[in-house]
């Protein structure tokens, strides 16, 4: 599924493989990076998920064989083979908050030593709850409680503090991805959740920084997450996903779920016409015979009009909108404090979701899909493949995690006044 680059390829330095384990699909990529830093597609494939309900391993033996065929795929187009591979978490109760750690300087200019030492008392004051940590990561640092700073080395303030994005999710899922990847005879590099990845593809650093929803839509869950002052402020799963659009025209109509899923993406759309009345789209596939069921309200040709299926494709999605909303609002993103929505996922590529959604929200919405790659298959960027996408990119730039900060660190300094100050505050509080 790779395509061929017109350009021969520059020299590799580094490759890195990801895996995207999906409700609907398995999906995997192979990336090299150039000696200029250039991301490039070296092999890339999907096929049907096996053993995956709502991001959950239900079938270890079935996921281990999906996963190792989507692998063995990747590799012949990349004509090279991996070891390890980087896996996307979209399930397993993904959810986050925003710890704060503040340690005095004493107006000094800060250097290294303080940078460490801050991050290294921040390791130590990580509360899980009972949970498994996926991402421990400083997003950025504060002077004397001032946000937004990048690089504290060589500035001068009484106190030096870090907002670290804490992400967490329920311990066994996460293990099941684990131990399917590695019973596929691969190593798990990293398991990174699916909103970060989604955002490395999806969302510019401008619009990070300024806040910005995006809505991760998978067959079976639905990430909703927000971002600004460059980092991941909240993050809410929905378990509904386009799978329950596809599940609604089948029971509706009276079909069979391949039928059904086939319509979704054929003719299916989420923003209605004066013409669907008149317009009859056939239930059965080109080439498909009769089965000898005629789906409900359908023709002597098994054609039903497209404002049946359209009424039902908005009446679900309606419903899913409606959760995407709560969500939003519970993580303060609505009304004047709103902003950019960015939708992503498989279930972004439905006709004319992002101009339903922005109906329903009262906020501008936009698709976001894989950046342009060089070796990107046109049939791999799309919506659907932007988390597979944006793992590479994230394993590329592998974000400093405060927890591999120590323990050998030792403090040279003595830090005296306020000390240690542990603050964990909710960041829709701090930045809306």
């Amino acid at each position: 599924m790779a395509s061929s680059p017109h350009a021969p390829l520059p020299r590799i330095n580094r490759v890195f493989a990801a895996i995207n384990i999906g409700s609907f699909r398995i999906s995997s990529m192979i990336m090299g990076q150039s000696e200029v830093g250039e991301m490039i597609v070296l092999g890339s494939s999907h096929r049907k998920a096996e053993g995956i309900k709502r991001g959950y391993v239900t079938d270890m033996t079935a996921a281990t064989h999906a996963i190792r065929a989507a692998v063995e795929t990747a590799e012949a187009n990349a004509n090279t083979t991996v070891s390890g591979v980087w896996i996307g978490c979209a399930g397993a109760g993904l959810s986050s908050k925003i710890a704060s750690v503040e340690v005095a300087i004493g107006g000094r200019r800060i250097d290294e030593d303080d940078v460490e030492h801050l991050l290294y008392a921040a390791r130590d004051h990580i509360q899980p709850e009972g949970r498994m940590v996926l991402h421990a990561q400083p997003a950025h640092y504060t002077l004397d409680g001032a946000h937004g700073v990048a690089n504290p080395i060589g500035l001068h303030a009484e106190t030096l503090g870090v907002d670290v994005h804490v992400t967490l999710a329920d311990g066994a899922p996460v293990r099941n991805l684990i131990e399917a990847v590695q019973s596929a005879h691969l190593d798990v590099e990293g398991v990174v959740a699916s909103p970060l990845a989604a955002a490395y593809a999806c969302l510019s650093n401008e619009e990070r920084d300024l806040g910005v929803a995006l809505v991760e839509i998978g067959a079976q869950v639905t990430n909703v997450s927000v971002h600004a002052g460059g980092m991941l402020l909240g993050l809410r799963s929905i378990p509904v996903g386009s799978n329950d659009i596809t599940d609604a025209i089948a029971s509706s109509l009276g079909i069979r779920r391949g039928q059904a899923e086939r319509l979704k993406c054929v003719s299916g759309s989420a923003i209605a016409t004066p013409s669907d009345h008149r317009e009859m789209i056939p239930v059965n596939a080109p080439g498909e015979g009769p089965d000898g069921r005629l789906a409900r309200g359908a023709d002597e040709q098994n054609r039903i009009p497209r404002a049946e299926l359209v009424s039902v494709v908005t009446d679900r999605l309606g419903t899913m909108t409606t959760e995407i909303s709560k969500g939003l609002k519970a993580m303060g993103f609505s009304g004047a404090n709103g902003g950019q929505v960015v939708l992503t996922g498989g279930g972004a590529e439905l006709h004319g979701i992002a101009e339903f959604v922005q109906g329903a929200l009262g906020l501008p919405v936009r698709r976001g899909k894989p950046p342009a790659l060089r070796g990107l298959p046109e049939a791999h960027a799309t919506p659907g493949f932007a988390t597979l996408a944006g793992l590479c990119l994230y394993a590329s730039e592998d974000p400093i995690d405060i927890r591999n900060v120590g323990p050998s660190y030792q403090p040279t300094r003595r830090y005296s006044g306020l000390g240690l100050v542990n603050r964990v505050v909710q960041a829709v509080r701090e930045y809306f």
